[in-house]
């Protein structure tokens, strides 16, 4: 940033503080080494067995951490609570050597044994954890998690010494070591956990500030609820000389207005996102703090296909096709979005996906007749449920009126807080609803294997044996890379044909970034590794460019 525009906006920080006889949050973070962080809604909760949201992600990743880690700048794993590993031959059987220095927040050495225990605590059935399926590469996973087998020691996870875990999978599977940094994954105390409750009980006190016990670069120091959760440097954390932050504070952002202000006004380094309508005026700022990025994630609408109407193909179809997201994209979008047309986004790993529909408002309204609603007659009520946001309401409205004018339906609007709209969603409490999905990993498998047969994140009704089939047998069973795909690219024919999901977009990322924030590098996956990141006090100053990583 050249150095006019920087002491421009040090200029203009600098009145504030004056009107308002203090420091704001940047320049005391700055000077402090604490990082201001909008974080979009109040997290659900800190387990990471439980959680399935990303404002949830960006805390438990801090206070967390996996046998591996990613890479910020390459996406690729490096050590974390293994200090290395070595996979065999064949693929199938992995070693991770726990580095000796590994320690939780209680000062405790971490051990193989911890993962042994803790996931099996993922997969117990009543442990109700959505994202179970994230093992289910180990052998006898699924049937363990499915209640087919009782005895854990059958499932290809053990303790070869304190030190020494071995997990053998059922195939060879390319994205294994990045579920690592996935915290499904992650081990968890086990003694804090028995002591507040049943190892599955879910949303019991040993999360809480007073209690929790971690492993992360950061540790849990407070939680006002709706207010801020802030963690600071662990002392214990093996790697704690190259963090270079003190602490970072998270603000539930949910009002997107509000966070941009936040931002001008020098309340926040970061932003979650970026009000649509705000965009082209940083687009057009010099040196603008506006970052956008492609995005590994689709926004899309649920179709609830065990409620009426929704349980016919030819309406699902219908509103699928009365959808004219260029238009969408191009108006309400700003031209911030891609169209969508399939659940993964195109290009990923090289994977293309099937297309297998347009805009098509004339035979829209062909099918919904065929489904005994020529012209709208007759269709019932049906309510459209999103997680408040003005944002997503934008798109809501728009698409109501898409289908009034195209099909002569009315549709309602319904927005829920965060939690409350979380629940709505698990419970399948609605006919249609907002929902997003970023890559947990880059593979399309992140992206294909939440529609299996009753899977956690379904939340859609559809089951399909063959589908199963090929997304949990025969991709990985794959010969080739191209063999792979060609599976991958029938299991999502089947899926979209059904159209249990109306995809609307595919995403960017679009953050507000201070100048002073560093090494925090945008990605494919919009991935935080807040250990790298570092806040320069002098960045209204001229520096010499940061080095490559």
């Amino acid at each position: 940033m050249p150095f006019l525009h920087r002491a421009l906006l040090a200029v203009l920080l600098s009145t504030l503080v004056a009107c308002t006889g203090g420091e704001t949050n940047v320049e005391k973070g700055n000077r402090e080494g604490i990082l201001h962080y909008g974080n979009g809604s109040e997290p659900q909760g800190l387990d990471p067995h439980v959680v399935t949201g990303v404002p949830e992600n960006h805390i438990v990743r801090a206070i967390f951490e996996g046998l591996a880690v990613k890479n910020p700048w390459t996406l690729e794993p490096e050590p974390g609570v293994a200090e290395s590993w070595d996979i065999s031959d064949d693929g199938l059987v992995y070693t991770f050597h726990i580095n000796p220095e590994a320690r939780w927040s209680n000062g405790e050495s971490m051990s193989a044994e911890d993962y042994v225990w803790s996931w099996q605590r993922a997969l117990n059935p009543a442990m109700g954890n959505q994202y179970s399926y994230m093992l289910y590469p180990l052998v006898n996973a699924e049937k363990f998690a499915k209640g087919e087998i009782k005895d854990f020691s059958e499932v290809g996870v053990k303790a070869l010494d304190r030190l020494t875990l071995q997990v053998t999978l059922n195939a060879r599977t390319p994205y294994f070591l990045q579920l690592m940094d996935h915290y499904s994954t992650f081990a968890v105390h086990r003694a804090t956990i028995e002591k507040f409750g049943a190892a599955t009980d879910r949303y019991t006190p040993w999360t809480r500030v007073e209690n929790i016990v971690s492993n992360g670069a950061f540790r849990l120091k407070e939680w006002q609820l709706n207010r801020r959760i802030e963690v600071e440097k662990s002392d214990t954390y093996w790697d704690r000389d190259k963090v270079k932050l003190n602490g970072i504070v998270y603000y539930p952002t949910e009002n997107v207005v509000s966070e941009e202000r936040m931002f001008r006004v020098g309340q926040l380094h970061y932003s979650q996102t970026v009000p649509l309508d705000k965009i082209p005026v940083y687009e057009d700022m010099p040196d603008t703090p506006f970052v956008q990025a492609p995005y590994l994630g689709t926004y899309f609408y649920l179709l609830n296909t065990n409620r009426k109407p929704m349980d016919d193909v030819r309406v699902r179809w219908a509103l699928s096709l009365a959808v004219d997201r260029v238009t969408l994209t191009n108006t309400v979008l700003k031209k911030s979005r891609i169209p969508a047309y399939t659940i993964t986004p195109p290009g990923t790993l090289g994977y293309q996906p099937p297309i297998l529909f347009q805009y098509d408002p004339e035979k829209a309204r062909k099918l919904l007749a065929e489904a005994g609603y020529p012209n709208g007659d007759g269709f019932p009520p049906v309510e459209v449920t999103y997680n408040t946001s003005e944002d997503h309401r934008k798109i809501a409205v728009a698409l109501q009126q898409m289908w009034k004018k195209e099909l002569n339906i009315e549709i309602t609007l319904a927005n829920q807080e965060w939690k409350v709209y979380l629940d709505t969603v698990d419970t399948m409490n609605f006919q249609m609803a907002r929902r997003a999905w970023i890559g947990d990993y880059v593979d399309p498998t992140s992206f294909l294997d939440m529609y299996i047969t009753g899977g956690g994140n379904n939340n859609t009704g559809f089951a399909d044996p063959v589908y199963d089939d090929m997304i949990l047998r025969e991709a990985p069973r794959a010969a080739t890379k191209e063999e792979r795909f060609q599976i991958f690219y029938d299991a999502e024919k089947r899926l979209m044909e059904q159209m249990p999901i109306l995809p609307i977009y595919t995403y960017t990322s679009n953050h507000l970034i201070h100048p002073s924030v560093k090494d925090m590098p945008s990605n494919l996956m919009d991935s935080m590794n807040f250990k790298y990141v570092w806040l320069d006090p002098d960045w209204d100053r001229e520096q010499p460019a940061a080095k490559e990583h």
